[in-house]
């Protein structure tokens, strides 16, 4: 049995951004309403009505508030919040440590790598490109969930040791070899001087911060066809982008 997956960053830094809010309050939670809209949506396309019926923002804001209360690890002021959804309509949430923002977690968004430096926002993570196609599995890659048995094989085909390890990720595509996301982060190439993303038709989850992004014009939609796996070169910058860590670069190493 798998459960529907969220997770998102409760960082005290969050609460100097005007567009991190809810009801017009600063949060500290990145995006939590949209990760409401994401449990929701998921359990209606799972056909699950208790745990739609059971989801709502509060409950999710509260499960949130538990997870870091009861947080017993190392002091930290950052947390990774790892939510779950059960078909019975059980939200549950737990806390890890993350390190601090030093910075709003969109800015990379803003780079343009052709010019600038890349070390503006910290070393850039080294991409691999998967050996083998990922196949779309319907609900199991058009929803996030806790049954991740493809990308644990991709990044074990390019030698990734297991997750939480966040210092290298692997490009996936589809078996029509159109680039779709990686392990853990929807993705978006400089072309024509802006960030394009594949579409959700190649099988990319329609992760919150894809959706932030593409509402604010920071990133665009490709067309279905548009990235196929040989137009990747070793030394392409990649934008890449979740509800944790915010935006972050990275470059296709030649191994």
């Amino acid at each position: 049995m798998y459960d529907l997956l969220t997770t998102t960053r409760c960082d005290p830094y969050l609460q100097r951004l005007a567009w991190n809010n809810h009801d017009g309050h600063p949060s500290s939670y990145l995006l939590l309403q949209f990760h409401y809209d994401r449990l929701y949506d998921a359990a209606v396309q799972h056909d699950w009505p208790e745990a739609r019926s059971s989801i709502s923002y509060t409950a999710l804001y509260e499960a949130c508030q538990t997870a870091v209360a009861s947080y017993d690890g190392d002091p930290a002021d950052a947390f990774k919040i790892r939510i779950t959804l059960s078909r019975a309509g059980l939200l549950t949430a737990s806390a890890s440590s993350v390190a601090p923002l030093k910075f709003d977690p969109t800015s990379p968004s803003f780079s343009k790598p052709l010019t600038d430096s890349a070390t503006l926002y910290g070393p850039a993570m080294t991409l691999f490109v998967d050996t083998e196609p990922t196949p779309s599995s319907g609900l199991f890659t058009s929803t996030k969930t806790t049954e991740r048995t493809v990308y644990d094989a991709a990044r074990a085909r390019v030698g990734l040791p297991p997750l939480p390890s966040t210092d290298a990720d692997v490009i996936l595509y589809n078996p029509n070899e159109h680039v779709t996301e990686t392990s853990v982060s929807n993705v978006a190439f400089y072309r024509s001087h802006r960030w394009v993303t594949p579409p959700l038709s190649s099988g990319c989850l329609p992760g919150v911060a894809r959706r932030w992004l593409l509402r604010h014009k920071r990133i665009f939609e490709a067309e279905p066809e548009e990235f196929p796996k040989t137009s990747l070169r070793p030394g392409d910058w990649v934008l890449l982008f979740n509800s944790v860590h915010g935006c972050r670069l990275g470059r296709i190493t030649a191994s």
